[in-house]
């Protein structure tokens, strides 16, 4: 059972059906044995996140190879991440360059809104280089990411509300 824990990298055998909405598994066993993810509670909460929002913005198999890919380096990255603090930012920005609608500068993300003149560049070093090269304060980090999540919203349909928000706020403050 530890093995169909939500994230974990799986490499599966399944038999496929035509007309059956159920495949049956054959074979399964562990990708990449995560080192830190689930005994770190800093990798952990991002890890909550990014499970909360694979599940509501991707819907469709368009791209799946790419977009796995994406998804595959990306986990394993967090595992192996020294700080994973600003992690979620850049897993979101990349993210949406997988599902289309990936922002070219900051203005894209803010849609006007009024942030810092610091957190706007912090967002355009993201934008370009997908690393954040300053120190990142928690009230910039609280911003910007929820000026990605509106962003996301205007783009996903029923994005909703991340209830796991909360809980990164509260381990990264």
């Amino acid at each position: 059972m530890a093995l169909y824990q939500p994230l974990r990298l799986l490499e599966m055998i399944v038999y496929h059906r035509e007309n059956a909405a159920i495949m049956r598994i054959k074979e399964v066993k562990s990708l990449y044995p995560y080192q830190f993810l689930f005994s770190d509670v800093h990798k952990s909460s991002i890890a909550l996140f990014i499970n909360e929002v694979i599940n509501k913005a991707v819907k469709e198999e368009s791209h799946a190879k790419e977009l796995c890919d994406f998804l595959i380096n990306s986990l394993i990255a967090l595992d192996q991440s020294q700080r994973p603090e600003n992690f979620h930012l850049t897993f979101l920005i990349q993210l949406s360059r997988y599902l289309g609608f990936g922002p070219q500068n900051a203005h894209e993300v803010l849609g006007g809104r009024l942030v810092s003149a610091e957190d706007e560049i912090i967002l355009q070093q993201l934008l370009e280089s997908d690393v954040v090269h300053t120190a990142m304060d928690y009230l910039s980090r609280k911003n910007l990411l929820e000026a990605m999540l509106r962003f996301y919203s205007s783009h996903i349909e029923n994005f909703g509300e991340m209830k796991s928000v909360q809980v990164l706020h509260d381990v990264l403050s």
